[in-house]
């Protein structure tokens, strides 16, 4: 069921169940091509790679809502918008890392969002080879049915932090503040893509940053953050839902890794 309002939650069967159905018919495509020799891959106009899989799996993922959903939107990242002004939109990234994908590595994931009258409500970020199932509603978030809660630390020199390419930071001019954060953190590592926003909400990691964010990239992800109890915002502070970058954190560190990118600390 949903709320009177009509916005969804993890207690809404109809879309949940959905979106499940998503998360496991996608993974079974996804999966068919992973590891597998002659893999088609191609190079997109931004020199992204997207392989037979993407596409597969994204069309698999658009016939399925536009069956059980025929007047919802869709914004994916392989076959573009659909109806994207409608009051619920989906949002498609068939794998997020297709570039571990390829490479044989497991931390790629599927991402999917929805949207209700244009806020993130659902968002799930599965991991098919690691068998990760991660589903947030901005007040809960799940992994594989068990609650999750974001760590409790308020110290950097603690923390665990992620990016998914150090070089891009370099190249949107994050350098000097990334340099920062990586010598002032207990560990710093490039298990990045979707998998990072995975171990902040499950308390493994306490920061993930990317300098580079499309909205299938993020929107997933903002759910799943705040429902562990995370705090995701743009490089500058702003609401993510516009944002073409990401720092989520736990509360302790965010605001201090927040001033170190952007020079000062959010509005309340």
């Amino acid at each position: 069921m949903t709320t009177n309002s009509g916005r969804p939650s993890l207690d809404s069967a109809d879309m949940v169940d959905l979106l499940i159905e998503l998360c496991e018919g996608s993974a079974r495509i996804i999966q068919s091509f992973y590891r597998t020799p002659n893999l088609r891959v191609e190079s997109k106009s931004d020199l992204s790679p997207v392989s037979e899989a993407d596409q597969k799996a994204e069309e698999f993922l658009r016939n399925a809502i536009r069956r059980r959903y025929p007047s919802h939107g869709l914004i994916g990242e392989e076959y573009g918008s659909e109806n994207d002004e409608a009051e619920y939109v989906w949002i498609l990234d068939p794998i997020d890392g297709t570039r571990s994908f390829i490479s044989g590595c497991p931390l790629y994931g599927t991402l999917i969002g929805l949207l209700f009258r244009g806020e993130p409500v659902l968002g799930a970020i599965n991991h098919p080879a690691l068998r990760l199932l991660t589903l947030g509603d901005s007040k809960q978030t799940l992994c594989n049915g068990d609650r999750l809660a974001v760590a409790d630390i308020s110290d950097l020199s603690k923390a665990t932090v992620l990016t998914s390419d150090p070089g891009l930071n370099q190249a949107h001019g994050h350098q000097a503040a990334f340099e920062e954060v990586t010598r002032r953190a207990n560990i710093f590592r490039t298990w990045g893509d979707c998998y990072a926003y995975t171990l902040v909400a499950s308390g493994f990691a306490h920061a993930a940053i990317d300098p580079v964010m499309s909205a299938w990239d993020i929107l997933p992800l903002i759910p799943v953050v705040r429902g562990a109890g995370g705090i995701i915002t743009s490089l500058s502070g702003k609401d993510p839902t516009h944002a073409t970058s990401a720092l989520a954190a736990v509360p302790g560190i965010h605001r201090e890794l927040l001033h170190m990118f952007h020079g000062a600390a959010p509005a309340a």
